[in-house]
């Protein structure tokens, strides 16, 4: 069955060391207690990482072991991501991360806009959209009425080593992020080790 994991807002721009995730929801029953922190901190810090490599208007779709991170940042400099399983369709995740900055935007407007403190702007409809979204045919009706973006909108696709810098390696992020705990490091190379790892690693 096709999942959505992972839902945000995230405000992005050059005057950012690091991009600042606003609001965050995640769909993680289908993980281990244990690895449910582990695999937020992973989804947080992949955003981040991510979405600070995506330009202003661009889409683009990074894929890992069967997961993906659907990026986009807006002219305005708020951008957001929608993470998946490979089943889920790039389209309609888009369509949805669309849908859901316009909402953001329209119910706090430019208060994003001075947003330092990660996951410091309440946004029930977050997790509204990752229930109703589960089902990607649930979407239709906001497909039907983006027709800008159908098949033939650009969407780049990439993997994580397309995105990384030349020479940049996830296992050196996952050791510089602030974003991870050290359990959660320990975690990552530990389950790289025995090759059954969290989230997009």
């Amino acid at each position: 069955m096709v999942k959505l994991l992972a839902l945000s807002t995230v405000r992005t721009g050059n005057e950012l060391p690091d991009p600042v995730i606003c609001s965050f929801a995640a769909e993680l029953s289908s993980f281990g207690f244990f690895q449910r922190t582990t695999v937020k901190e992973m989804m947080a810090m992949l955003t981040k990482t991510f979405l600070k490599r995506t330009q202003a208007g661009q889409r683009q779709s990074v894929s890992h072991e069967g997961y993906v991170v659907h990026c986009y940042v807006r002219s305005d400099g708020l951008g957001g991501t929608v993470i998946t399983d490979q089943d889920y369709p790039a389209r309609v995740a888009f369509v949805v991360l669309g849908q859901i900055l316009e909402d953001f935007s329209a119910s706090i407007g430019d208060a994003w806009k001075s947003c330092t403190v990660a996951e410091s702007i309440s946004f029930p409809k977050l997790e509204e959209y990752l229930q109703k979204y589960q089902d990607p045919s649930s979407a239709d009706k906001i497909t039907k009425i983006q027709k800008d973006l159908d098949e033939t909108t650009g969407i780049l696709h990439k993997t994580i080593d397309d995105i990384l810098q030349r020479g940049e390696k996830l296992d050196n992020l996952v050791e510089r992020s602030n974003d991870l705990s050290a359990q959660s490091k320990m975690f990552y190379k530990q389950a790289k080790k025995t090759n059954s790892c969290c989230v997009i690693s």
